[in-house]
């Protein structure tokens, strides 16, 4: 491992932890509606992952659990792990309160087989997590580790072309093609903009291609690549809300994609 990465992954976790006192009070999460029922999961993860009755599922970089604990409501017996110690400490606080079943595991996600067993029938992760990895090849290893023959993983996250942009939404700044380490000084978050919180975060950009070789090379079957020209979230700058619901970048509708989908069998 390169030996900067655990000082970023330090930065982050620090980042994140902060971020998560925030969150779950946040309008952006809803906790207290969500936990009345309202189901955090978007439209196209419902969709295009389907029926979790009965299934086993392992929710990679999960934050405080609300998709997880939403995914145990739809009837999967759920795992989820995270690097920040603060999120999945309120993520098991919020199983134990709404009596959920399930399981959390905090460590990087790259140390995951050292601190968990099994396999899964499904692995999940969702919006805002990849790019907090530098390796890929390390990533789908991880993946490919826990996935049960025949089983399925499944990401929606946001596009590599928004990441592209930068902060402001308002010109390019960042490569494509990513590699090298971003590092970011942060005010607030995308849930509180004006949170009174400062941090440094480090992230890294990727590619399609890079995605979904990494997939393949450790033995994974994509079974589709879908993009969406909208977010279900409003979590950047100059976002307008659309009738559908969904949010788009102003003066960029329908010119980049927002958001990709990918399953993969095992």
């Amino acid at each position: 491992m390169n030996n900067n990465w655990n000082t970023y992954f330090e930065a982050n976790r620090e980042g994140w932890n902060l971020r998560t006192e925030v969150h779950k009070n946040s309008a952006f999460y809803n906790v207290e509606d969500w936990k009345k029922g309202v189901n955090s999961l978007t439209p196209i993860e419902l969709r295009e992952v389907g029926d979790v009755r009965g299934k086993s599922l392992l929710h990679l970089q999960c934050h405080f659990g609300q998709d997880t604990l939403s995914w145990a409501r739809q009837g999967a017996t759920v795992t989820g792990c995270d690097l920040s110690d603060k999120a999945i400490e309120y993520a098991r606080e919020l199983s134990a309160e709404l009596q959920l079943p399930a399981q959390f595991v905090c460590c990087n996600l790259y140390d995951l087989p050292q601190h968990l067993e099994g396999q899964y029938d499904i692995i999940f992760t969702s919006y805002g997590t990849i790019g907090w990895l530098p390796d890929l090849d390390r990533w789908a290893a991880v993946i490919a580790h826990f996935l049960k023959p025949g089983g399925f993983f499944y990401i929606a996250d946001f596009h590599p072309v928004v990441w592209m942009l930068d902060d402001r939404m308002e010109y390019l700044k960042y490569p494509y093609h990513g590699g090298e380490v971003i590092l970011t000084e942060q005010v607030g978050t995308y849930a509180e903009r004006y949170a009174e919180i400062e941090y440094k975060e480090y992230g890294w950009n990727h590619s399609l291609s890079e995605i979904i070789n990494s997939l393949i090379q450790h033995g994974l079957r994509i079974e589709f690549l879908n993009e969406y020209p909208y977010s279900p979230y409003d979590c950047f700058d100059k976002t307008v809300k659309g009738e559908d619901g969904n949010y788009r970048i102003q003066g960029l509708e329908g010119i980049i994609p927002m958001v990709y989908s990918i399953k993969a069998r095992g």
